[in-house]
C-alpha cells in the first residue's frame, strides 16, 4: 500500500513539475479585416467586452500597423517576420511556399522546438500553404469535400457563409451574393462558430499533453460578406450609426491613391458600379460590420473562458491581432489595400501571464515584430534568415518604452513611412525601374483623419525630403530588390 502511494505521489509530482516547467503555450487569435474600432481602443459605440477584458489583462498596442494591407501578403509577412518586397508578398494570392519556401516561419520554428502546432481556420490565406509547418490543419467544411475537389477549392467555394436559401441560390447561380446577411441562426452554426468549438475541443484535448502548443483561431469575420447571427445585429441601432466625416478623397490626393472599391463592387450584388454608395446602404454595411465585431468578440470570450476553466490561463500567452485594417467609407473607400491609416492600423493585444504590466502602449509597432517577440518570450534561438522586426518584450515590460522611430508599409505601388507625427507615401512605377509617380504626406498631429495631402506645401519640403531619403536608403531592397 505504501509502495503504491509512493508511486502515485511520484507521478503527481512529476506531472506537476512538467506542467509548471514546460514552455508557455501560445494562443493566436487571428482576425480578418478587423480595424481597431473597439471599445478598448476608445470606440465606446462598439460592444466588445471580451476583447476589452483581454486588453485589461495584457498590453494593448494603440499604434500597431500591418506591413501590407491585404490578407495573403500580410499573413505571409507576419508569419515569416520579413517585410513585403518588390516581387513577393504582394497581394491576397501570396503563397509562402512558392515565394519564400526556404524561410522558417513562426509555426515551423515552434514545431522544430517541440511545440504542437495546430492551424484552425484562416491563418495563411491558402489552407495548403506551408502544410508541413503544422501538426494539424483544419477549416470548417474543407475536409468534407466531395471526391475530386481539393479541400482548398471546396473551402473557397463555401466561405461566403450565407444561411438563407435565397442567398445560397444567388451565390450558386451568379457566383456572388449580398454584401451582408442577418442570419437567424445559433452562434455555433456559422463558420466562425464551428471554428470556436474546434478550438475549445483542442484546448481540452491538449490540456494533459506534455508538449506546449501553438494553437490558432483564424476567424473569417470581419471579412465581407458581413454575416452574423441576428442578436448581434440587434445590439446596434441602425438610426444611431454614424458615417465618417472624412468620406471623400483627401484634398490634393493623387489619383493612384484611390482604390475605387473593387472588392465590394465586383464581389457582391446590389453595389453601385460607379459613384458613392447611398447613405442608407453605407449605414447597412457599417451595421453589418459592427455586428460581426460583436459576434467574434463573443466567440473569443468562449475560447478564453475555456482556458480559464481548464486551468491553462496561467501558462498561455495570448496574441490577438488582425491582418490589416478596413475602410468603412473613409476617403470614399471600402475595403483595404490602400496607403491610408484606416487600411494599415490594426488591433494588437499581447497577454503574457508572467508579465505584470497592464498599461496600453503608444509605441509604434508593426506586424513583423511579432515573430521576434515570441522568440524572446519563449527563450528560443532566432532562425537563420534575418528578421525585419524588433522584439516587443521591452514594451511589454515597460509600455512607455519607444522601440522604433517609424514603421514601413507597402501597398501595391505605394510605399509608406509612418512616424509618430507623419505618414508619407511614395508611389513608384514598378514596371519602369520604380520611377517616381506621386506622393502623399499627412500631418497626424493636426490631421489624424488624413483629409489634406500636404506633400507639395513648401513648409513641409524638409519633412518630405527626409522621409523620402529614409524610405530609399533603408528599404532599397524592398523597393528595388537590390
Amino acid at each position: 500500500m505504501r509502495l503504491n502511494f509512493s508511486i502515485l505521489l511520484f507521478f503527481i509530482l512529476t506531472l506537476s513539475y512538467s506542467q509548471v516547467n514546460k514552455k508557455p503555450n501560445i494562443l493566436l487569435l487571428y482576425m480578418d479585416d478587423l480595424r481597431p474600432e473597439l471599445n478598448s481602443y476608445g470606440s465606446k459605440h462598439i460592444y466588445s467586452p471580451n476583447i476589452d477584458r483581454l486588453a485589461e489583462k495584457g498590453v494593448q498596442f494603440n499604434e500597431a500597423y500591418a506591413n501590407v494591407a491585404v490578407c495573403g501578403a500580410s499573413r505571409a509577412s507576419m508569419l515569416t517576420g520579413i517585410y513585403p518586397g518588390k516581387d513577393y508578398f504582394i497581394d491576397y494570392k501570396t503563397r509562402v511556399d512558392i515565394e519564400k519556401n526556404d524561410i522558417v516561419t513562426i509555426p515551423k520554428l515552434l514545431k522544430n522546438n517541440g511545440y504542437t502546432t495546430i492551424s484552425n481556420g484562416k491563418i495563411y490565406h491558402f489552407l495548403d500553404d506551408k502544410w508541413d509547418d503544422w501538426d494539424e490543419v483544419w477549416r470548417p467544411y474543407a475536409f468534407d469535400n466531395p471526391e475530386g475537389i481539393e479541400p482548398i477549392d471546396w473551402w473557397q467555394s463555401l466561405w461566403k457563409d450565407y444561411q438563407t436559401i435565397e442567398n445560397k441560390k444567388l451565390e450558386k447561380i451568379t457566383g456572388k451574393g449580398p454584401a451582408f446577411e442577418i442570419a437567424n441562426v445559433k452562434d455555433s452554426v456559422l463558420i466562425d462558430g464551428l471554428l470556436t468549438n474546434k478550438v475549445i475541443r483542442d484546448i481540452k484535448r491538449l490540456k494533459n499533453e506534455s508538449s506546449p502548443f501553438f494553437l490558432t483561431a483564424g476567424f473569417i469575420s470581419n471579412h465581407l460578406p458581413f454575416i452574423a447571427p441576428k442578436r448581434f445585429w440587434d445590439i446596434y441601432d441602425y438610426d444611431s450609426i454614424k458615417l465618417p466625416l472624412n468620406d471623400s478623397p483627401p484634398a490634393n490626393a493623387p489619383n493612384i491613391s484611390i482604390s475605387y472599391n473593387a472588392e465590394l463592387i465586383y464581389g457582391y450584388l446590389g453595389i453601385p458600379k460607379k459613384g458613392d454608395l447611398p447613405d442608407g446602404l453605407s449605414k447597412k454595411l457599417t451595421h453589418g460590420y459592427y455586428a460581426t465585431v460583436s459576434y467574434v468578440d463573443h466567440l473569443i470570450g468562449k475560447i478564453i473562458n475555456t482556458l480559464d476553466e481548464e486551468g491553462m490561463a496561467n501558462n498561455t500567452i495570448i496574441v490577438l491581432v488582425s491582418d490589416h485594417g478596413f475602410n468603412l467609407k473613409e476617403h470614399s473607400q471600402w475595403g483595404k489595400y490602400t496607403s491610408h491609416r484606416t487600411s494599415g492600423k490594426v488591433p494588437l493585444i499581447i497577454y503574457d501571464p508572467r508579465n505584470p504590466s497592464k498599461i496600453n502602449s503608444n509605441s509604434l509597432v508593426e506586424l513583423v515584430d511579432i515573430y521576434p517577440t515570441l522568440l524572446e518570450l519563449l527563450g528560443l534561438d532566432k532562425p537563420k534568415h534575418k528578421l525585419d522586426g524588433k522584439s516587443l518584450v521591452n514594451i511589454l515590460r515597460n509600455p512607455y518604452h519607444k522601440n522604433k522611430s517609424h514603421v514601413f508599409m507597402k501597398n501595391s505601388e505605394g510605399y509608406t513611412i509612418k512616424t509618430a507625427n507623419y505618414s508619407y507615401t511614395e508611389y513608384l512605377n514598378l514596371k519602369d525601374n520604380c520611377q517616381f509617380i506621386d506622393n502623399m504626406l499627412f500631418d497626424h498631429n493636426n490631421d489624424i483623419n488624413e483629409t489634406v495631402n500636404i506633400s507639395n506645401e513648401i513648409k513641409y519640403k524638409f519633412i518630405v525630403d527626409s522621409l523620402s531619403n529614409l524610405l530609399h536608403n533603408s528599404y532599397q531592397f524592398n523597393i528595388h530588390g537590390l
